[in-house]
Formats: structure tokens, C-alpha cells, sequence
């Protein structure tokens, strides 16, 4: 038995038995006399209180002998948060594992990456998600699996290469030992009607509520770069390139089931796992609303906003190297301005692409490396010339550091990126949730009490109560009704 966090048994049994959605992906109920482990809302029957243990994470209930519930399908539940804010190097090592970092290396590259020691990355593992890292990731792999199956109609075969598995001996070895059955008898004969790999794999993605994805929406469809995004009909349609693959996704919201639907045409099924990271990452389908909700409610400026618009999220970015020109591009310019720069950026280096009512896929840092970017002052053409040469030089440039303040030291160092900028992209490229462009004249605008508008030492102090949660605090402050644009606010 593998050691685990601490959680209350008493809120977990009350959450169990109302079936809160609030903790779903918060906890699982593994469920002694059956062997299997269930998501808060399971539509089962609630076992005994002395049958139940709690987990704060699928992988350590499975760590523990524990098989996945085929009624409440924890692979669907939200992304397991409990972890997250406890160890930025936890956090850090997840979004490695997400991206594949275990399907080809062990756990000693890994932890080099990470900048420590194997055992020490083992020991922050088994604290702070109660399994090892190679049982996080074949959690991971074991989930997407039966998710899968559950909802195309893939073949086995492909199902085994899209999951991360090695071989297809493996996968069926893993799952008939799992579930005591083979895979094919894990697939629900609705499923067999799904649209196959030519039509777009589509699959479910939970969220915790609330979800404020009008606000989410408006804030990419603003963004949106002509030819390579588009939203309509509340629909996010993108194009994407991975390893030198292109294809699309399109995101739909589904508030009745707390979750998004997003169908995904690629060519290389074995990148869907980092796809799905993204598609998370850019919906923030990870956040807790409420544990965030309440701590940035205690301050006065900031309650009325949490209240007015429950389960704001902070958008996030397809690719780090995109995001950083789309910030270069709107620097001291407006969010329409900088668009239309970045769509005919697109246009004029980016690959061809037909479908969705896209055009363009962005391009690659190594094209953009010798381009001669007009349209723009020179400095700053120049700085996204030599921003792509250093990302074309280095694929993991634009990667999470061990706390904020070295990501922000990380960013600052590249080409054309200052203080607002790296802030910019640590929040939506880097997912950092205590990132904070304490210099944008728009947050300085939306604290003006009727006293006058703070500097910016006098925000980053009154800051610090919000930590640490302050990307969110300035996604409400953006989202107020006295906010106004400016050159400065948002731009990027």
C-alpha cells in the first residue's frame, strides 16, 4: 500500500452522498469490498462508510489495486487538482508526463529535467498525489485508453498507439489485468457507431462548475488569429502542428454534463495525449472555481467581481513560441491591432491548410527565424526574428521553471520580452496561476477606488493577499464593466 495525502473523510462522505460535482477530480472513493475506485458523483449506489477509502488522485487509488468504476468513468472527471499550488515541482513534473516525458524516459531523466534528484522527485509524488511517477503515467495512459474505447471506434490497435502504450501486447496485458477483461469487451456497443479517425476523435473533457465560458470565449475570440482560429455558433475551431503534423480541434461547451466536447483531426494518433494536454491547458479545464473564488473574495475591490461572474477562468494558449509573438506583436499596440498583425503573419509564412473554415496553421519558429516582418517598428520585427531563432534552437524555451519568479527571470531573457510580457506569457503559456502584470495600466485603471489609480509597486503590494491566485484576479479586473482597453491592457 502506497502512502497518501490526508483527506477528510467526513466532507468526502457528505460530497459522496450529495454526488457534489464541486469535488469531482477533487477526491476518488475506492471502494474496498468491490475493488474499485469512483469518481464523487458516481450514479451508483453509495457504498458503507467502512467500505470506502479516499484518494486524492486516480493514480493513487489505482496504485493501491484499485480498478476504475465503468459506471462513473473516472478517465472523464476533471484533471486532479488537489495537487496543484502544493509543489511546483509536482506541477512542473505532470505537465512533462502529460507532454510524453515518460513514454520514451524514465524517471531519472525526468528528474534531471526537473533540476532534482530521482528519489526526491519519488518522495514529492507519493506526498502530494499518493503514487509514483510511472503509475501517474501509466494512469494516465490506461485513462485515455478506455476513453477511447468508450468513445470512437477505433481499432485496438490504433487505441494501443494513441494511448501511449509500447505495443498492443502491452496495452491488452494492461487492461485484461486491470479490469479482468480484454479491451474489446471494455467497448460499449453504443460506441460502435461513433465516427471514426477520418471524421475527428471526439471526446469528453470534464470541468469543475462553474464554468464562465462566454467570458473564456469572448476573451479568444478577440484573439483570435484570421485564418489559423475562429469561433462560431460558441464553437472554438483551431488549426495545429505537432512534430510537423497539422490538423485541427474544435471545442464545444456542454454546461449540462460539466464538461467540453473536443474533436480532434490529426494524423498521428500518438500525439493525442499532449493534444488533450493542450486542449486542457487552453480551456483551463483544471481550475477549482471555488477554492479560488473564495480566497480572492476577501478583498473588497475584488468580491463583487468573483460574484458577478463565478467560475472565470484564465484563458490558455495552444504553444508557448505562438503566444510570445501574439504578446511581442501587441506591445504598445491595441488587442485588434495586434490580430490582424498576427493573422498576416500567418498568411504570409504560415502553412497552407483546408478545413473547419481555416486557412493558415502558425508558423514555425524556424521559418519565422530568417523572416523580414514589416507592417511593424524594426526592433520589434527584429525581436521576433531572433525569438524564433532561439526557439527554433531550443524546442522547451518557453517551459515552466521551478517557481514564477524564475519563469519571469527565464522569459525576460529572451529576445523582446520585458517585465509586462513575460508576466503575459507565464499566465497563459506557462499556466502560471500567480503570475500578475502588476505595470498594466489597465489593472491600475480597474483599482481606481474614486482615490486615484495605484503605481504599480502600490498593486504588486496590494497583491500579495491574493496570492496565490493572482492571474485570476487579473482576468476578473479585465472582465469588469468600467474596464476600458488601452494600448497596454490586454493587448497581446
Amino acid at each position: 500500500m502506497v502512502p497518501f495525502m490526508l483527506l477528510d473523510p467526513i466532507i468526502c462522505r457528505q460530497a459522496l452522498l450529495a454526488r457534489d460535482a464541486r469535488f469531482d477530480g477533487r477526491f476518488f472513493t475506492g471502494v474496498v469490498t468491490t475493488g474499485i475506485y469512483c469518481r464523487p458523483v458516481c450514479p451508483a449506489r453509495p457504498p458503507k462508510a467502512q467500505n470506502c477509502r479516499y484518494y486524492p488522485t486516480a493514480a493513487a487509488a489505482q496504485a493501491d489495486g484499485l480498478r476504475p468504476c465503468l459506471r462513473c468513468r473516472p478517465e472523464t472527471a476533471p484533471g486532479q487538482g488537489a495537487w496543484r499550488g502544493a509543489s511546483n515541482t509536482v506541477t512542473r513534473a505532470m505537465s512533462l508526463i502529460d507532454a510524453g516525458a515518460l513514454d520514451d524516459g524514465d524517471v531519472d531523466a525526468l528528474a534531471g529535467r526537473l533540476g532534482v534528484g530521482e528519489r526526491h522527485l519519488r518522495r514529492l509524488f507519493l506526498k502530494h498525489l499518493g503514487a509514483a511517477p510511472i503509475s501517474v503515467a501509466q494512469t494516465r495512459r490506461v485513462h485515455i485508453a478506455k476513453q477511447l474505447i468508450h468513445e470512437t471506434h477505433l481499432p485496438m490497435a490504433e487505441i494501443a498507439l494513441a494511448a501511449g502504450f509500447g505495443s498492443v501486447r502491452r496495452f491488452n496485458e494492461t487492461m485484461l489485468a486491470l479490469f479482468g477483461r480484454p479491451p474489446t469487451e471494455l467497448r460499449r456497443a453504443a460506441a460502435r457507431g461513433a465516427p471514426g479517425a477520418h471524421a475527428g476523435i471526439t471526446l469528453s473533457l470534464g470541468y469543475r462548475p462553474p464554468y464562465d465560458w462566454d467570458a473564456l470565449l469572448g476573451f479568444l475570440a478577440l484573439r483570435a488569429i484570421p485564418g489559423v482560429e475562429r469561433i462560431e455558433g460558441g464553437v472554438y475551431h483551431r488549426t495545429i502542428e505537432i512534430g510537423g503534423a497539422v490538423g485541427s480541434l474544435s471545442v464545444a461547451n456542454e454546461p449540462e454534463r460539466n464538461r467540453v466536447r473536443a474533436t480532434i483531426r490529426f494524423p498521428d494518433l500518438a500525439a493525442l495525449p499532449r493534444i488533450i494536454a493542450r486542449v486542457r491547458r487552453i480551456f483551463d479545464l483544471d481550475a477549482d472555481p471555488e477554492t479560488i473564488g473564495d480566497a480572492l473574495a476577501n478583498d473588497a475591490r475584488l468580491a463583487p467581481l468573483v460574484a458577478a461572474r463565478p467560475g472565470l477562468r484564465v484563458p490558455g494558449a495552444w504553444d508557448g513560441f505562438e503566444l510570445a509573438v501574439r504578446a511581442i506583436l501587441g506591445q504598445q499596440i491595441t488587442v485588434t491591432a495586434a490580430t490582424k498583425l498576427a493573422g498576416a503573419i500567418a498568411e504570409r509564412w504560415g502553412e497552407a491548410f483546408e478545413g473547419d473554415g481555416l486557412t493558415r496553421v502558425f508558423p514555425r519558429p524556424e521559418v519565422l527565424a530568417g523572416a523580414v516582418i514589416g507592417g511593424m517598428p524594426g526592433a520589434r520585427a527584429g525581436a521576433i526574428a531572433k525569438l524564433a531563432a532561439a526557439a527554433a534552437a531550443d524546442p522547451n524555451l518557453i517551459e515552466r521553471a521551478e517557481d514564477i519568479d524564475a519563469s519571469i527571470r527565464r522569459l525576460i531573457a529572451l529576445p523582446g520580452i520585458g517585465e509586462w510580457t513575460a508576466q503575459y506569457i507565464a499566465m497563459r503559456a506557462l499556466r502560471e496561476p500567480d503570475a500578475f502584470p502588476a505595470a498594466d495600466i489597465g489593472l491600475m485603471r480597474a483599482m481606481d477606488d474614486g482615490g486615484g489609480r495605484p503605481n504599480p509597486r502600490a498593486l504588486l503590494a496590494r497583491s500579495q493577499s491574493w496570492r496565490p491566485w493572482r492571474a485570476y484576479a487579473a482576468l476578473h479586473l479585465w472582465s469588469a464593466p468600467t474596464f476600458k482597453e488601452t494600448s497596454h491592457a490586454v493587448a497581446a
